[in-house]
């Protein structure tokens, strides 16, 4: 009795066509679903599987790889459904054990590994050590080797780790890894090859893997052709979910296994390809269909089922420049009059107050705080609007790194400010001693002890003998106190000479330090905002931000709450309202993201990943001018910028393109009444003309 097929009437032409595809006796020949944003990816890879076991196939042959735990049980809960409603509608099994092989790369290999130990020199019994576990043994290897006391400072545990792991996971030199990624260790090329050997070596005498070894030893067992016929022979249909986000060696693996293609099924978008920091590759899902012989075909799902017909306008004019995709225009049948807006606002600090008046008017309107997000390219742009909406007391959560003042290096200069507004407070003068090399928290409680003997805690610093082994920034430390007593700066002069004293230190206490550099200038912008230090400092403390973003959690369940987030952290989610911060030459595109063409179309993507994470409303916020401090002492502290290049004049007619506040260009700054320029660019360079 052939089963009912009910379930497939809920899919479009395309989703069904992907479903149905190479479906019977025959292994199917290879497919690759170009899925693109919001057009039932999850729903149509669950309903290939459905339908696979639906027409025969063994759930316990079937493979499914998929990014995380969460998405692998999730679309086996998905799979367990639909079946489930064929065997009602059909009263008869239809093959409902739960799918043995679902999960991420990395625990589907180190099941495989276990198996075939003995067969490639492992010990089954090998234990995995995490992230927190593998930079522990990288740092005591380190310590071994007599890295840790080399006179200029060497990588920390953790930058030696992520070197290691992009080397392995990108399949690339390490000096060129060092040259693109990890530029300021350049000079340890040499040690850090040395040490990963080390590493290497240790970890197979204490017989445990890491994270990457759960790949990298799986596609080392591929190679051996008597293992490989094994772990593919149990196998009948391979599907990968999210196959743009993979790299190097797990493209080698899935070849590896279906050498011809039969039955391997990958789903993914091209134009949502950004996790090149963790080594992912667009060109595997770019190169897919060549791969094989004849090459695998490619079904395209571009029916939209989250965003407004405008919404996507605006998000194909954006990547249909790519210099390379898989030609796909999204489409939708929710229309809409409202176009995305385009907002010129003069500068951050615009910027933050446009973003704030338009959530509460939509919260007002009832879209709740939690259906509305911010995103933004780097974590340290978020910083103003931060500062905006804890003064507005509009809670919020940031997921993707700490929120701005919980970085340790924003700690550290309002640490320093801290301590010259009150000389007895041993907790920021703690911290800040111990900012010196040779400064430890013995020698720092030394020297708040002699401080606290004294009349005057100021002068009983000037009095201390410098730390035995403090090297020559002592000297700098006291003076600047001292000037930060004083108050003879002025503000917010007194950060810029705190941020002068600060800055070198950084290249010793972190390894990323020129991209910190940011925040302390993104910190000095927001200083400039405030009449005081002492209104900065209590203003900042008596309301901070929540612990930390990702670690800390989200508010209460029943506590409602604005969503900020990283450009990476927000793929896959979707709200009902979103504003983009700083679309902008020079965010984006980062200017660190502009090298290579590779570089710059993955920045592309980026924006189109943004875009395509609203709903309903779009709001892309465009800053005239930026705090710099690199200008000279009286000269310009701003910089001009443009409009990102990846949306061109020609594309204009797609937004709203607006101007906040809604003011002329002459009125409040001087200038006499004159035509208003329809050119927006015209007007704004008007709006700032002496």
């Amino acid at each position: 009795m052939p089963f009912d097929t009910t379930y497939l009437e809920t899919l479009n032409p395309e989703q069904r066509r992907a479903v149905e595809h190479g479906v019977g006796p025959a292994k199917a020949s290879p497919l690759l679903v170009i899925a693109g944003a919001g057009s039932g990816k999850t729903n149509t890879l669950a309903h290939r599987v459905a339908h696979l076991v639906v027409n025969g196939a063994d759930p316990r042959r079937v493979l499914l790889l998929t990014f995380s735990r969460r998405a692998a049980a999730e679309m086996s809960r998905r799979v367990e459904r639909i079946l489930a409603s064929v065997v009602g509608s059909n009263g008869s099994g239809a093959g409902t054990d739960a799918l043995a092989w679902a999960g991420t790369f990395h625990g589907i290999g180190s099941r495989l590994l276990r198996e075939h130990a003995q067969h490639i020199g492992l010990d089954p019994a090998f234990t995995i050590h995490d992230r927190d576990d593998s930079a522990d043994l990288m740092n005591l290897v380190r310590h071994e080797l007599g890295l840790s006391q080399a006179k200029s400072r060497f990588p920390a545990k953790g930058t030696c780790l992520a070197i290691y792991s992009r080397v392995v996971n990108a399949q690339a030199d390490l000096e060129q890894v060092l040259r693109t990624a990890f530029p300021w260790c350049a000079m340890w090329a040499d040690e850090l090859r040395g040490l990963f050997a080390a590493y290497v070596e240790a970890k197979q005498q204490q017989n445990v893997l890491d994270y990457d070894d759960l790949l990298l030893y799986w596609a080392g067992m591929m190679v051996e052709a008597t293992i490989a016929a094994s772990v593919s022979e149990r196998f009948d249909h391979v599907l990968v979910d999210e196959y743009q986000d993979t790299n190097q060696v797990q493209a080698s693996i899935l070849l590896a296994l279906r050498p011809g293609g039969q039955g391997l099924t990958v789903v993914g978008d091209d134009a949502q390809s950004i996790y090149s920091f963790r080594a992912a590759t667009v060109r595997n899902i770019l190169d897919f269909p060549a791969a094989f012989s004849p090459p695998a075909d490619i079904i395209t799902l571009d029916r939209n089922y989250r965003s407004t017909q405008p919404i996507l306008a605006a998000a194909n004019g954006v990547i249909e420049l790519a210099s390379e995709r898989f030609t796909k225009n999204l489409w939708t049948a929710r229309q809409s009059a409202a176009k995305p807006r385009l907002v010129t606002v003069r500068d951050e600090a615009d910027q933050a107050k446009y973003v704030v008046e338009q959530v509460l008017e939509a919260r007002e309107g009832g879209t709740q705080l939690k259906q509305q997000a911010v995103l933004f390219r780097t974590s340290s742009h978020s910083g103003p609007l931060e500062i905006e909406l804890t003064r507005r007391n509009i809670p919020f959560v940031k997921f993707g790194g700490l929120k701005f003042l919980d970085a340790a290096h924003i700690k550290d200069l309002l640490a320093i400010l801290r301590w010259g507004e009150n000389p007895r407070d041993r907790v920021a003068g703690f911290r800040v001693l111990q900012l010196l090399a040779g400064i430890g928290p013995i020698s720092a409680a030394r020297v708040l002890d002699a401080m606290e003997t004294g009349p005057e805690p100021i002068w009983a610093l000037g009095e201390v003998p410098s730390p035995p082994r403090v090297d020559e920034g002592w000297q700098g430390l006291v003076e600047l106190i001292s000037r930060l007593v004083r108050k003879d700066a002025g503000w917010p002069g007194e950060l810029g000479y705190a941020r002068l004293w600060y800055e070198p230190l950084m290249e010793h206490l972190y390894e990323d330090a020129p991209i910190r550099q940011a925040d302390i200038l993104q910190l000095e912008q927001i200083a400039a905002g405030y009449p005081s230090r002492e209104r900065f400092l209590t203003e900042l403390t008596l309301d901070p931000p929540d612990a930390t973003s990702d670690q800390a959690g989200v508010p209460l369940l029943d506590e409602d709450y604005l969503i900020l987030s990283t450009i990476h952290s927000a793929k896959g989610q979707e709200w009902k309202a979103v504003h983009v911060l700083n679309v902008v030459d020079g965010c984006i595109p980062s200017d660190l993201g502009t090298g290579s063409t590779e570089e710059l179309e993955e920045e592309r993507r980026l924006l189109y990943v943004a875009m395509t994470r609203a709903r309903d409303d779009l709001h892309l916020l465009v800053p005239q001018r930026f705090y710099v401090t690199q200008q000279t002492r009286n000269g310009d502290r701003h910089l001009y910028a443009q409009r990102t290049r990846f949306i061109p004049r020609s594309s204009l007619g797609l937004y709203e393109d607006m101007l906040w506040p809604p003011v002329k260009p002459y009125e409040g700054i001087g200038l006499s009444p004159a035509p208003v320029p329809t050119d927006l660019t015209a007007r704004m360079r008007n709006m700032w003309a002496k």
